[in-house]
């Protein structure tokens, strides 16, 4: 499989046309690119890994997902580089090459999904499909400046698509605008035409924001114009997520006793949201994947060998605390929101680290993601990540939040933010 020369991004070129052209089709005329996680008939699904790729063989029918935008009138361009076994959100292959980011080309792309996000990024591709397990889709989104969509968990069809840990896992999508994020979701997600509704509250929580490597207000204040320029203020609440996920996420105290209180730039239950969150992914990728490992004894890059190890040492104790602390925070966060409220947090806490940074610098700001993503990832809701511009010449982002089945509400909030805050962005960018 020869690397594509642009930026990196293709593990494989190839056309595959919809089955039927019609310009009424909703993703008439774009071109989109799949991470190398999903199968698509009679080519090998590599799983970022060549030993992977090797000892298996080609796929015998397409996933659903992949059908579904095919039939919808879109036009597939090729497979996309992404971490090994997706075990990483650095976007890094030592096997592959590593995409170059085309916001920040000494920076990371992110992972796993990195090949899918540069594709967008760099405009070789309208749209992109990835995975998200504990944020493969939504950091590479955030590190390449374009939009990333987590959707609720179980919503859009995982058959076809590699497991990594199906408590987590979901098919999520990129694009460059917010139009077409929309129709990718409305094919991904079989949405009907629905008026969109307007956001009953949109909280924003202070100790999330203050998890940020650079200034807060540069993120809160853009948004916080947009939203009152579009809604009115009366709308934005302030609070302190890890307080009400303490109270209200009881299971949590068996990893809560494990956590550093006095660590600085921590939120003690979002670390330990973290916790249970990584240790059931270990779980069951163990379950999945541990037979293979083992017999195949792969060649894993950096980083990714030590946590595979780590996974396959996992024990079933502690995992049905997981469980229940998936079921609390969904309730919790649900009975915050309601039908139509909206969490506002920073996608990962800044900007993307330069490559090859070593694992233990690395290791505070993974930390600090996450317990970012670990909101959605462990409650199930879905998410969006949206670009805010530069920082110091840099991508930065911002993340919004719905309930549990509310993406086709969260869809069609971001088409009408956009435009706000791609303007509010360009104002604080100047300012600075």
């Amino acid at each position: 499989m020869a690397m594509s020369p642009e930026y990196g991004a293709f593990i494989s070129k190839f056309v595959l046309k919809p089955p039927a052209s019609s310009p009424s089709l909703p993703l008439a005329g774009l071109t989109f690119a799949v991470k190398d996680i999903f199968d698509i008939e009679g080519h090998v699904t590599g799983f970022g890994n060549p030993d992977w790729a090797r000892t298996h063989a080609p796929a015998s029918s397409t996933a659903p997902a992949v059908l579904n935008v095919l039939k919808a009138g879109a036009t597939c361009v090729g497979k996309t580089v992404m971490d090994e076994m997706a075990y990483s959100i650095n976007g890094e292959n030592k096997h592959y090459g590593t995409p170059r980011n085309p916001c920040a080309p000494d920076r990371v792309p992110g992972g796993s999904s990195s090949g899918s996000a540069v594709a967008v990024g760099a405009m070789l591709a309208d749209f992109s499909l990835g995975s998200d397990t504990g944020g493969s889709v939504r950091v590479p989104a955030s590190y390449c400046g374009i939009l990333g969509f987590r959707p609720s968990h179980n919503a859009i069809s995982t058959v076809g698509v590699i497991p990594m840990a199906q408590a987590f896992d979901t098919v999520g999508w990129f694009a460059r605008e917010p139009s077409i994020l929309k129709q990718v979701g409305r094919v991904l997600l079989e949405l009907p035409d629905a008026d969109p509704n307007r956001p009953s509250q949109i909280i924003i929580p202070r100790d999330c924001f203050q998890l940020l490597d650079i200034p807060s207000e540069r993120l809160t204040q853009a948004f916080v114009r947009s939203v009152e320029k579009l809604f009115g203020g009366d709308i934005i609440k302030h609070t302190v997520l890890g307080d009400y996920v303490r109270d209200n996420v009881p299971a949590l105290s068996s990893f809560l006793c494990q956590i550093n209180e006095d660590q600085v730039d921590n939120i003690p239950s979002l670390a330990a949201l973290s916790s249970a969150m990584r240790l059931l992914q270990r779980y069951e990728f163990k379950n999945n994947h541990k037979d293979w490992v083992s017999a195949v004894k792969p060649d894993l890059g950096p980083g990714i060998s030590e946590r595979v190890r780590e996974a396959l040492q996992t024990t079933e104790e502690n995992i049905d605390i997981c469980q229940s602390v998936k079921k609390e925070l969904h309730s919790a966060l649900t009975s915050l929101l309601g039908d139509f409220g909206i969490l506002a947090i920073p996608t990962v806490p800044g900007p993307p680290p330069k490559l090859q940074t070593d694992a233990s610098s690395l290791e505070v700001f993974r930390a600090k993601a996450f317990s970012l993503l670990s909101i959605a990832g462990v409650s199930g809701f879905c998410q969006v990540s949206i670009p805010m511009g530069l920082h110091d010449n840099l991508p930065i982002s911002i993340s919004l939040l719905a309930k549990h089945g509310a993406d086709g509400f969260l869809l069609d909030l971001v088409e009408t933010l956009y435009e706000s805050l791609k303007e509010q962005a360009a104002v604080a960018e100047k300012s600075v």
